[in-house]
């Protein structure tokens, strides 16, 4: 999170600004009320300043990965993604009032719930993995919890495809205390391999109050030295009484330094957990992977769009039977008012109107009895 000031909120018609939620990188969030329908929601913002053909290809890909994956129940929802009056590109999403940012090094979290949390953050990297998409960002501070206390992963912004197009430029980025050895020595810059590694550094710290290959004392967690440990990957186990040794053993195969040997997939991390889950006697938390079909409608994600999406005036030409306005010059004489010079004359009212003009105004000067007498003559 950056330490620096959020910018200005952007102007947004329909939305009421109501305060900064955070200041990162490349972009601000803010707290906006939508007006129509009624609710709370947060706005993803662009840096002026930092909005560049590559800025814009991952905001881009940002708003069609979540849009495409926001029906899932534990990712993020994105109601729309549009341009500001002023030019910034701005993402409207679900408001998440915490996160998991801080919470587990304040506090122990309950095994039942972390085990519950992977299920359903395994179950939401499946179905992106299923749809052609990679997260490349998996780690607590990325994982939101919604108004309902459910868990939903967010920040799509490094997003990347399963499957790289030949020749296309390879983009490295990396949380390291939760990146895989290969990430971390820039071999790959991402696979369903690393993300199954991520998501298991994410729940070893959920459970044991930080990243896996943290040390106790000062000046021991530099980022050199948290890279040489993950290059060796040797596990830790968590150190607390109430988790199992099954947990640890899924944990150390999901953190093995050789890609093959962890788990083939984040549905199969999530199974695992399921067992344990189902040794310790907890209910069974569903694994909600979207059906093949839904993986293979629609078309792919273009992660080299760079063009300036958002509302545009149409240039298309049309016809239309219209007759074109008369271009008229306004004159004003003393004695008339205000005429419009050029213009067609009035057309004289027709008879008929004259005289319903003149019994109006005879009711109004003479009173109730000559309305009367003049609306009786005209009947007969």
């Amino acid at each position: 999170m950056s330490s620096r000031l959020p910018s200005t909120p952007p102007g947004l018609s329909g939305f009421t600004y109501v305060r900064p939620l955070g200041a990162g990188g490349f972009a601000d969030v803010f707290l906006f009320e939508q007006n129509l329908p009624r609710r709370p929601v947060a706005v993803k913002v662009l840096l002026e300043d930092v909005v560049d053909d590559n800025v814009l290809r991952m905001f881009n890909a940002e708003a069609d990965v979540m849009a495409r994956l926001s029906a899932h129940p534990s990712i993020l929802t994105i109601h729309e993604a549009s341009i500001s009056s002023d030019g910034r590109p701005y993402l409207v999403m679900e408001y998440c009032p915490t996160s998991l940012t801080h919470r587990y090094r304040r506090e122990e979290i309950p095994v039942a719930e972390v085990l519950q949390l992977g299920v359903k953050i395994g179950s939401a990297l499946e179905t992106a993995h299923r749809a052609g998409l990679l997260h490349r960002d998996i780690k607590p501070s990325n994982i939101l919890v919604t108004a309902f206390g459910s868990p939903v992963l967010s920040d799509f912004g490094i997003a990347a495809a399963v499957e790289s197009r030949p020749g296309a430029e390879e983009v490295f980025a990396m949380s390291v205390p939760w990146s895989a050895p290969e990430v971390v020595d820039e071999r790959v810059s991402g696979s369903v391999a690393a993300e199954v590694w991520s998501l298991g550094a994410t729940v070893y710290s959920l459970l044991a109050g930080r990243s896996p290959f943290e040390r106790s004392g000062r000046g021991q967690n530099t980022r050199d030295q948290l890279k040489a440990r993950i290059r060796k990957a040797v596990y830790t186990p968590v150190g607390r009484g109430d988790v199992p040794a099954e947990l640890d053993a899924v944990l150390a195969r999901a953190l093995s330094r050789d890609p093959a040997a962890r788990h083939t997939s984040a549905a199969a991390f999530a199974h695992d957990l399921q067992v344990i889950q189902h040794r310790l006697g907890l209910p069974h938390t569903p694994l909600e992977v979207a059906v093949d079909e839904w993986a293979s409608a629609g078309s792919p994600v273009d992660f080299d769009d760079d063009r300036a999406r958002g509302p545009v005036r149409s240039a298309v030409a049309y016809e239309t039977r219209r007759p074109a306005r008369q271009r008229v010059s306004v004159a004003r004489r003393p004695d008339e008012g205000t005429i419009l010079a050029g213009a067609e004359p009035r057309r004289r009212p027709p008879v008929a109107m004259i005289v319903a003009l003149s019994v109006g105004a005879l009711v109004v000067a003479g009173g109730g009895t000559l309305a009367a007498i003049l609306l009786l003559g005209g009947a007969g």
